[in-house]
């Protein structure tokens, strides 16, 4: 593990975003315990801000990529990157930021510099499904020794393709660290994962039977009938 710890600094007196968040206006800190973690909460709760904020702080692109992928995007500036301290044991400097929302346009960026397609599995990701450009990136790009920060890593991938991701995270947990905002309650399922509930103020960590990405999952495929039948009734 490579990262550590975050603290939240010079919050003093400030109410715009992203500290009008609740979770990140009562956060002071996180702890990082295990090579693999991941983010929870509902749309808006202050997870991809903290995972943006962290990547800021990495010298990654906040549009998504690594340190040398330079491109503009639009909003890709993090509001709380110059508020956080980040503490490592040791520090690195390789590793990558993924963002769903923007995959296109980085891999567009790809496009204008073909000789690095070779560390993206040697084939154009607009070539290739959304899941399967995925799946090349975390294939070919992720290696060892490194930090990785996923934003919504499932959003393309069917979830048989959540499994053989998690698969790519079993191969390089040892020797790279994961934090992930996810949605998933396949991923969230990774054996030993710290799960840090975004639900919460100040966040905290949520046994993966007590996040509601589960409870709501276990219960519409037991009792789908029963839950559609709520749903849909005045």
């Amino acid at each position: 593990m490579f990262l550590r710890r975050l603290e939240i600094i010079n919050k003093t007196g400030t109410v715009d975003y992203p500290f009008n968040i609740p979770a990140i206006r009562k956060l002071t800190s996180l702890e990082f315990k295990t090579n693999v973690t991941f983010f929870v909460g509902e749309n808006g709760s202050g997870k991809s801000t903290i995972l943006e904020a962290i990547a800021f702080q990495c010298g990654f692109n906040t549009a998504g990529g690594g340190r040398n992928n330079y491109y503009e995007v639009d909003a890709s500036h993090s509001g709380l990157g110059d508020h956080i301290r980040l503490s490592w044991m040791p520090k690195i400097t390789n590793g990558f930021f993924m963002r769903a929302e923007t995959f296109y346009h980085f891999a567009s960026h790809l496009e204008t510099m073909p000789d690095s397609l070779r560390y993206y599995g040697g084939r154009s990701l607009h070539q290739q499904s959304h899941g399967e450009a995925f799946l090349s990136l975390f294939s070919h790009r992720f290696g060892k020794k490194a930090i990785y920060l996923l934003d919504e890593p499932e959003a393309a991938l069917s979830p048989a393709r959540q499994l053989a991701f998690m698969r790519i995270i079993k191969n390089l947990e040892n020797e790279a660290q994961f934090i992930i905002a996810t949605h998933s309650p396949i991923l969230l399922g990774y054996p030993n994962a710290q799960i840090l509930n975004f639900d919460a103020q100040p966040v905290r960590e949520i046994r993966y039977e007590d996040t509601l990405h589960y409870i709501i999952t276990r219960r519409f495929l037991e009792n789908r009938g029963k839950v559609l039948d709520e749903l849909f009734s005045d």
